[in-house]
């Protein structure tokens, strides 16, 4: 697990100095701590020098030629062959360079076959795998692959550059693509060490973070840089930029051969126990000590248990627990460690937004409004002080159908087929007639918003329910002057398009793939990434296996959903790890009480940040729409926590990243009180 950043041009005008690059790992060094790399192709010999903290990288260049040239860096986080496999790393004639983050998990089996076919290995980590796969296989590497990974592969031959993110999106990779050069990282903040770098807000990317909570990729937060989609590809060669995809998952119709528990049940039952048992066995490939995230959810206490069946001592679990019940799961942590006999560490957290919150604006480089990130930056804090990886149950929700919403997507389904008349009577009259609800996640205002949506298509009915500000919330907060630049962009697009490549028949099936390929990569997985990240922890997610997740996406929905309640085949499959309480007990969120800090601590701060004469001055909002939005939550007429998070989190990241004269280092802000 690593950080990775580089520059390559093919027009000498548009050079870096390796110092620059070296600006680019050194603020990834959270992702890395234990070792640096450099490699510079105008170098004599292009050696790579791999140096600590601190230290200088070597040898630089003292004339600049004009041959397509890269300077390319790494930080590293050792898990697998810790005092080898350093980075930059090279093919047997230095002529293929790679910076690699991530883990690939066959990677034993990749170097059999390969060793057969007459590579040479120096190393015995996981790295060398991809420069002798791309020596035998070019670009079509990435498919022999099973693992999480963002990539750079430099050929100095062709003077070319191959980047590639994982089939899933569990590792990140931005870029900013110029006529004749193009720089990557890991992180955005990584290109923002390049002299020059531009920092402009987008107005699409702000439109689209205000709908769904996080800009979604190929979008970025910042005008003319991207993120590589998940299972995606792009060549970087004779100075322009191709992009391509290179995998889908073949999600089904959604229609099951048979209705009621059969022999295909059965079927289907043991192929799942047997891949997503062997996903578990690859990812506790490692040198260092490794646990797993226990939140006594299903998806968790399956990886767990998973990983006991196959481990000869008791596994480490951790969860945390906080002093508000409603968002407290340890009793369901405690009782799923018993049953499966991990040895379990419990932490209570008082999480403390003010001083979380610095460190939650850098370290995610766009704005993030999904308030869960606290928790999980807390949970990996503590689980690092034990273990260098944790195994985690994401995925499970949106390959077999876990969370509510699918339910209000099944009613939706079968409201469209109801007679005209008693559509109308329920969209235009009962909805309106139910009283409001303050309350964010009440059965009354969730049942409200339903009703309300039902007169729009499926797909624009799915999105309005997802929606952190719908259009109409939206049209209401903007000025005229920041609408007038939006044009005629739709930030629906994202989801729409995701409806269009998902063909199953039953649309709830498609929902969740729809899902599968958005929310879970551009927040969950970015959740995750970024919160372990930050605390120099690995995480694996033996679901998002691509074994695992083509064999979900084939299944038919009834082996999912089944009488209103999601996952039945993960709970008929693995229901000797399962205790019978989490067996039944409902789904709860990963989250923090916004609704009362923002009525108690972070109250002036909400005031002075979002009404504050810089906000205002930015030309974005209507004061008068963000000052009804705030009276209306301090005075409990309605729940607009999730909304004023937003705003809070986005006028902060423009204070942080774009106020200041020079990108910003680390804030010196720890989280407390762990």
């Amino acid at each position: 697990m690593c950080g990775i950043a580089g520059v390559v041009w093919s027009d000498p005008a548009l050079a870096v100095t390796a110092e620059v690059v070296e600006r680019m790992t050194a603020v990834l060094a959270h992702r890395g701590p234990d070792d640096a790399g450099l490699y510079d192709s105008r170098t004599p010999a292009a050696r790579s020098t791999s140096t600590p903290e601190g230290a200088s990288s070597g040898p630089r260049p003292s004339t600049l030629d004009s041959r397509p040239s890269a300077v390319l860096g790494h930080r590293r986080l050792s898990i697998i062959d810790l005092a080898g496999s350093r980075q930059p790393l090279c093919n047997e004639d230095g002529r293929v360079w790679v910076v690699f983050n991530g883990e690939i998990y066959n990677y034993r089996e990749l170097r059999r076959d390969l060793a057969g076919r007459g590579h040479r290995f120096q190393t015995d980590g996981d790295t060398e795998t991809i420069v002798h796969l791309y020596e035998e296989y070019g670009d079509e590497c990435v498919r022999h692959l099973r693992g999480m990974f963002a990539f750079a592969v430099w050929d100095d031959q062709r003077g070319r550059l191959l980047l590639v993110r994982d089939r899933m999106g569990q590792k990140p990779l931005f870029y900013r693509a110029e006529p004749g050069r193009l720089w990557f990282g890991s992180e955005l903040k990584a290109l923002l060490q390049v002299p020059g770098a531009p920092r402009e807000l987008d107005p699409r990317g702000l439109d689209e973070y205000l709908l769904y909570q996080y800009v979604p990729h190929p979008e970025c937060i910042l005008r003319g840089y991207a993120k590589l989609p998940p299972a995606h590809r792009a060549v970087f060669e004779g100075g322009r930029l191709t992009v391509e995809r290179y995998w889908a998952a073949p999600f089904a119709d959604g229609v099951a051969p048979a209705s009621g528990r059969g022999e295909t049940d059965d079927s289907a039952s043991a192929t799942l126990r047997e891949t997503l048992t062997e996903a578990v066995r690859l990812r506790l490939r490692s040198d260092v000590p490794l646990g797993a995230f226990l939140s006594g959810g299903v998806d968790s206490t399956i990886i767990a248990g998973l990983m006991q069946t196959q481990s000869d001592r008791a596994v480490q679990t951790f969860s945390i627990g906080f002093p508000v019940a409603q968002f407290d799961e340890r009793r369901y942590a405690r009782e799923a460690a018993a049953h499966l006999g991990t040895e379990h560490h419990e932490h209570v957290v008082e999480p403390a937004a003010l001083e979380i919150l610095p460190e939650l604006i850098w370290h995610y480089d766009e704005p993030f409004a999904d308030s869960s990130a606290i928790p999980m930056m807390y949970l990996a804090r503590v689980t690092r002080q034990h273990v260098t990886v944790a195994l985690s149950g994401d995925g499970g929700d949106e390959l077999f159908g876990g969370y509510d919403r699918y339910r209000a997507v099944a009613l939706g389904a079968r409201f469209d087929r109801l007679p005209r008349f008693l559509k109308r009577m329920l969209t235009a009259r009962l909805w309106q007639r139910l009283p409001a609800s303050v309350r964010q996640h009440s059965f009354r205002r969730r049942l409200k918003r339903l009703l309300a949506a039902l007169d729009q298509s499926p797909e624009r009915r799915y999105l309005r329910w997802i929606a952190g500000f719908d259009d109409e919330a939206r049209r209401a907060l903007y000025t005229d002057g920041f609408r007038e630049t939006l044009g005629d962009a739709d930030a629906a697009g994202f989801v729409l398009d995701a409806y269009g490549r998902c063909t199953a028949k039953d649309f709830v099936a498609r929902t969740m793939c729809v899902d599968t390929l958005t929310y879970l990569p551009c927040d969950i997985l970015t959740k995750v990434d970024i919160a372990t990240m930050a605390a120099s922890l690995e995480c694996r997610n033996p679901f998002l296996d691509h074994h695992v997740v083509e064999l979900a996406a084939s299944m038919p929905i009834e082996l999912k959903l089944h009488r209103g309640r999601g996952k039945r085949i993960l709970l008929e499959t693995f229901a000797d790890l399962l205790p019978r309480s989490i067996q039944r007990r409902s789904k709860m969120g990963f989250g923090v009480p916004l609704d009362h800090w923002f009525r108690g601590e972070l109250k002036p701060l909400l005031v002075d940040v979002l009404l504050s004469q810089r906000s205002r001055e930015r030309g974005l909002f209507e004061r008068a729409s963000v000052e009804r939005l705030i009276d209306e939550h301090l005075a409990r007429r309605w729940d607009h926590s999730y909304r004023l998070w937003a705003l809070l989190c986005l006028e902060l990241w423009q204070q942080t990243f774009l106020d200041p004269a020079t990108p910003p280092a680390r804030p010196t802000a720890t989280l407390a009180r762990v």
